[in-house]
């Protein structure tokens, strides 16, 4: 009984005074529509960034890119660049994309002191003498609803991100990239890597390394819409494609649900403050749930599942792919499932297996073997492929 008094309590709290206040309307994320005339890649401008590791510089940059329908539009993100002399031919790119942080622009990476804690494999990059770029995403930072999910978005903002690195000076960078990401950012780089070769042709790809990546989307929903954190990242998906695809929610969202789903769909999932207020505002989901339907297979949700989940096939390039035994997030039997078709398929798989292993743990527990991965692509060593073998968690 006191556990849901309190629940109740902080539920009040949150739809009274609502997620900690941000910047998102700082004059750098803001942009005129003269400003957006330009180059996917462009600098719009750019800043420098205090708190970068020791041995590199940090930038805050405004990018321009196109969204899913070929309008101009404004990102925003970091780059980070080692210092040191650069090799002939440039220094090589790794572009980041992050997981989950939420949906609406106060949930900006690029906003948060910690940009450069959440960066897995950050210090061993550069290490390398890589520059390093960290895209936000469309709709976090800038205006614009953000396309939670949405492959071809995400993917054209993080190959703009190494552009972005090309059009500085500073940066030194070459044509050579690899793109890195976790759970959303994961689902990001394998839409990245399907786009290069039409979007970017400039540049080259030497190999996709992403940390339990979101695939299947319609499984993984299916899968975690009973939990509290499934409830969440269903609300965050839904509100942000009602908003991106022009969808009503009025036949798919439960009435009685609407103020509480709002409110969720508004936190930033960025602290634990944020995250502990997040899970109590979400407990009348928790009971109830949100949804007045199947989204998985009532039109158009159900063709946008598919049409946002990841091909299975990489034309060529090398994945790796780190995922935890324990993660309830994104299922290791999905992942599984998605490795097998890429290998099926041609593409030379390295799995890395993290016993007991969470969410979290594939990134921040496999970014040293994914920096690893990168550096012997980058040094054009052969890929390790574990293709017809079992998958094992060590």
């Amino acid at each position: 009984m006191w556990k849901a008094y309190i629940a109740a309590l902080f539920l009040g709290l949150c739809l009274v005074f609502g997620p900690s206040p941000r910047a998102a309307a700082e004059p750098f994320y803001d942009v005129s529509v003269a400003e957006l005339l330009g180059e996917p890649g462009s600098i719009i401008r750019i800043e420098p960034l205090p708190g970068a590791p020791l041995g590199a510089s940090a930038f805050r940059v405004l990018y321009r890119s196109h969204d899913r329908k070929g309008d101009s539009i404004a990102v925003s993100g970091v780059i980070v660049v080692p210092h040191g002399r650069a090799p002939r031919g440039g220094r090589p790119v790794v572009a980041w994309a992050h997981g989950t942080t939420g949906i609406a622009r106060k949930c900006a990476p690029s906003m948060r002191s910690s940009i450069f804690q959440t960066i897995r494999g950050l210090r061993e990059l550069l290490a390398h003498g890589y520059v390093v770029t960290a895209t936000d995403y469309p709709g976090l930072g800038t205006s614009g609803p953000h396309p939670y999910l949405v492959g071809i978005s995400e993917g054209r903002a993080v190959l703009d991100s190494v552009r972005a690195a090309r059009n500085f000076k500073n940066a030194s960078a070459g044509d050579r990239f690899a793109l890195w990401g976790h759970s959303q950012g994961g689902h990001a780089v394998l839409f990245a890597g399907e786009l290069a070769k039409s979007y970017a042709p400039e540049l080259r790809l030497a190999g996709i390394a992403a940390a339990a990546p979101a695939t299947e989307l319609g499984p993984l929903m299916k899968m975690d819409l009973p939990t509290i954190t499934g409830k969440i990242l269903g609300a965050y998906a839904v509100k942000a494609w009602s908003e991106v695809f022009g969808l009503s929610l009025a036949d798919i969202v439960l009435q009685r649900s609407t103020l509480v789903f709002d409110r969720v769909s508004d936190f930033c999932n960025e602290t634990y403050g944020q995250d502990f207020s997040m899970l109590f505002a979400e407990q009348p989901l928790e009971r109830e749930g949100f949804l007045a339907v199947d989204i998985l297979s009532v039109e158009p949700w159900a063709r946008l599942m598919q049409e946002n989940t990841p091909k299975r096939e990489t034309r060529g390039v090398p994945v790796f792919i780190a995922q935890g035994s324990a993660d309830s997030i994104v299922h290791p039997k999905v992942t599984a499932s998605f490795m097998r078709d890429l290998c099926a398929n041609g593409t030379k798989v390295s799995f890395v297996g993290i016993a007991g292993g969470d969410h979290d743990a594939s990134a921040i527990r496999g970014a040293k073997h994914a920096a690893r991965w990168i550096k012997a692509r980058f040094d054009r060593r052969p890929s390790r492929n574990n293709c017809g073998m079992p998958i094992a968690y060590r």
